[in-house]
């Protein structure tokens, strides 16, 4: 289980409703020319976002080598979805689509102060991280394709005809608008998930155009634009913050791959690995699918932490509440 912590200081006008809802609006951008989310026309997020950043031609973090020693780069990466320790298609982090006149529920969140509380989306086609009566994470991703917007819940449960969730985040994916500073997502970093998630349709075409969401167990308590949260245990920079980048090193060259996992190869090192969430070291994630091949994911395991080095992302930001980048 991720450990959590609660902002040092939160503005009690924003946590109530409506201005919790408004912290999540802003002006529309363009939107990406990325393959949208499966059933929908929604596309993660605008061109211009953190997320989408080319990361080659930055400069590596003068921090990295202090991280990576604290990160057991020992190992190789791991999928965290797909055909996996023998969990099957049900390993993963499910994506649920719904229209926009889906019902809206109320949600009794514990980390209310830092939650946007308004009604989600959520009912019996919620599909839920590992089940309804599961006792990790439980994160629920809901996407409302009428209005590209995003809601994602951290512990969620139905309990007595009442949903209950640990944390809430709602985001428009045409905004670049962050949420405030110092308040917790659904992920320990206060970033959205599923923009982070390798998806089945865009590996299978090989245009993966993000940076992928990862965990590791031994984090600082402090983040990195635009993350707004942290939940590490340790008060020194010299361990890796919530929001750091990874990117795979041009020189790695594997042998053996197909064209699927070298697609995601490239992808590593174009956008890199965003340390998103406390877990297992060089876990990274993607969504629940049955298509998944077991194949692939054999050859994803082999790509070697040893062989990534931190970045620095500071020149890329343009505001401190956004993330659009130059």
């Amino acid at each position: 289980m991720r450990g959590r912590r609660t902002a040092v200081a939160v503005v009690a006008a924003l946590a109530m409703t409506g201005t919790a809802y408004a912290a999540v609006s802003g002006p529309a951008s363009p939107t990406t020319t990325s393959r949208a989310v499966v059933g929908t026309s929604c596309r993660t997020f605008p061109a211009d976002n953190w997320w989408h950043a080319d990361i080659r031609q930055l400069p590596v973090d003068s921090r990295s080598q202090k991280w990576l020693s604290h990160m057991s780069t020992g190992v190789d990466l791991h999928p965290d979805f797909g055909p996996s320790f023998g969990d099957g298609p049900n390993y993963g982090l499910p994506i649920t689509v719904v229209a926009h006149s889906h019902r809206r529920v109320r949600v009794r969140f514990q980390y209310a102060s830092e939650s946007d509380r308004v009604r989600y989306p959520l009912g019996k086609d919620t599909r839920i991280e590992g089940g309804r009566h599961a006792s990790g994470d439980r994160h629920a991703i809901v996407l409302d394709k009428g209005a590209c917007r995003l809601f994602e819940t951290f512990a969620t449960r139905k309990r007595d005809g009442r949903w209950h969730a640990g944390s809430g985040a709602v985001w428009s994916l045409t905004s670049d608008k962050l949420r405030p500073n110092g308040w917790t997502s659904a992920d320990a970093a206060g970033l959205p998930i599923l923009p982070g998630l390798l998806r089945w349709n865009e590996v299978r075409h090989r245009d993966i155009d993000h940076a992928i969401r990862f965990t590791t167990d031994v984090t600082s308590e402090h983040h990195l634009w635009p993350a707004r949260h942290d939940a590490g245990s340790k008060g020194s920079w010299n361990y890796p913050p919530m929001g750091a980048r990874f990117r795979l090193r041009a020189s790695y060259h594997p042998s053996g791959m197909g064209p699927k996992a070298m697609a995601v190869v490239r992808a590593m090192k174009r956008y890199g690995l965003v340390l998103a969430d406390n877990g297992s070291p060089w876990f990274f994630q993607g969504e629940q699918n049955a298509r998944w091949p077991g194949g692939l994911i054999d050859q994803l395991k082999r790509i070697p932490a040893d062989k990534f080095v931190a970045v620095d992302t500071s020149s890329l930001k343009i505001s401190s509440d956004s993330g659009a980048t130059h």
